[in-house]
């Protein structure tokens, strides 16, 4: 990644800014529902970026849905197939990707009905949640939120990624998941995620982001 000229911003301000954006936004494809990725490892907290902006968008009258991947993760015989500190597995298997499909992208493409399942699984009871479908109105947003989402194909109409530094991202990831930070090294080299999507924002330091504009 060259260099990128950032500047300063609040999370509040980056919410509101995201959420006039999106007011404009058109999904290429014709569907009546854009859909947004906010992309970044779990120390990058891309969730809370995503509640802010929904936040901004029920402000200005826009519904919107934010759905998080934890939601979507495999059970547990599968993702722990190979170990529970497999790098492979984690950057490969651990979300399930065509249940994101199925649930969630499918139903919000242009001939959908706009019925989305806001999650599917939890990892802590490893069983399915069991939670009801969200109608989505033509016009709502989804703000897909989690670890590793560039990398996909899924048609996102924004993608922002929440970038740490190396370092950043080691100093606050738990110890305990320390074995991940491979897996992200990887997604950099083969999907350039700060290169690629569209806003990209850097929270090294949580109380002073900095964003592209």
């Amino acid at each position: 990644m060259g260099p990128v000229r950032l500047e300063a911003i609040t999370w509040d301000r980056l919410g509101d800014h995201l959420a006039e954006r999106l007011l404009d936004l058109k999904p290429a494809d014709g569907s009546p529902w854009p859909r947004v990725a906010l992309d970044g490892a779990p120390a990058a907290r891309p969730g809370d970026l995503a509640e802010r902006v929904s936040e901004a968008l029920r402000i200005r009258g826009r519904p919107s849905l934010v759905v998080g991947t934890e939601g979507f993760l495999r059970p547990a015989s599968l993702r722990l197939e190979y170990g529970r500190q497999d790098v492979e597995a984690y950057y490969d298997g651990w979300f399930d990707t065509r249940a994101l499909w199925r649930e969630v992208f499918g139903p919000l493409e242009p001939d959908g009905d706009g019925r989305v399942l806001p999650d599917l699984w939890d990892p802590v009871a490893d069983r399915a949640t069991r939670s009801p479908y969200t109608q989505l109105p033509p016009g709502a947003v989804l703000l897909l939120h989690g670890p590793l989402l560039l990398r996909h194909w899924f048609p996102f109409d924004l993608t922002v990624h929440v970038l740490l530094s190396p370092g950043a991202l080691r100093r606050r990831t738990p110890e305990t998941e320390h074995w991940t930070l491979p897996a992200f090294e990887r997604y950099e080299d083969e999907t350039d995620p700060a290169g690629t999507a569209d806003v990209l924002v850097r929270a090294d330091d949580p109380r002073h982001p900095a964003w592209n504009g």
